[in-house]
């Protein structure tokens, strides 16, 4: 009896061994992209990156970024990640929030606050730029469309929503990148993922809204859906 029971404890003890080296060597990863995006970009403000295998309350989940300037990536969305340029996406869009909460009067808590309050308009800035510190630290932004794609279900209106409706801001996305940096688009190695293919066809009136600009040369905005 003696010898089962030491046979289940080392079992026990061999399986959480394992699954802290698991934790940290996707700590060390994300710590890895992380700081490589802030290096790259010079940014001086300081950004901590935290892997949580475990969700907390969902209140708790939109606060800690803009009052710690935490990045916590969430074991439930690690999941979605498939490649570093993803990573990076991800990354780089929470060091968005966490760089402009600094910014501003009272250690940035008046940002903060402007930033939840118009959070559609923050959120375009925020993916442009995303892009830009994707693009910098050499990763391909197409990561983010692809991980957008993946994460971000569609809402069914945007009147009524604190976000863009999925589809129209990967529309924005997309034409930042066609705009900026086309060059990823020429040679696109994501060309034939699921992902992208997916968001290929289901953008396809709104890249038809974009083809329609560059036609014309006009300098409107597109009303993307």
């Amino acid at each position: 009896m003696v010898l089962f029971f030491s046979i289940v404890f080392a079992n026990f003890v061999w399986a959480n061994d394992e699954v802290l080296i698991e934790e940290q060597s996707i700590q060390t990863k994300i710590n890895n992209c992380g700081l490589k995006i802030l290096n790259a970009n010079k940014i001086q403000k300081r950004v901590v990156f935290v892997y949580e295998n475990k969700d907390k309350e969902s209140i708790l989940k939109s606060n800690d970024t803009l009052l710690n300037r935490e990045v916590i990536l969430y074991d439930t969305k690690y999941k979605n990640i498939e490649n570093e340029d993803e990573l990076a996406a991800f990354l780089s869009r929470e060091i968005v929030t966490a760089v402009r909460s600094y910014d501003g009067i009272a250690n940035g808590f008046l940002r903060s606050m402007q930033m939840k309050a118009a959070p559609k308009k923050f959120e375009v800035v925020a993916d442009k730029r995303a892009v830009d510190y994707m693009v910098t630290s050499g990763y391909n932004p197409i990561g983010l469309i692809t991980y957008i794609q993946k994460t971000s279900p569609q809402k069914k209106q945007d009147l009524v929503s604190f976000h863009n409706l999925t589809s129209k801001r990967l529309a924005i996305i997309y034409e930042y990148i066609y705009t900026k940096y086309p060059y990823y688009l020429k040679e696109n190695p994501y060309l034939y993922s699921e992902s992208y293919q997916n968001f290929l066809l289901t953008s396809i009136n709104n890249r038809k809204k974009l083809e329609e600009k560059i036609k014309t040369n006009s300098k409107d905005k597109v009303k993307y859906e």
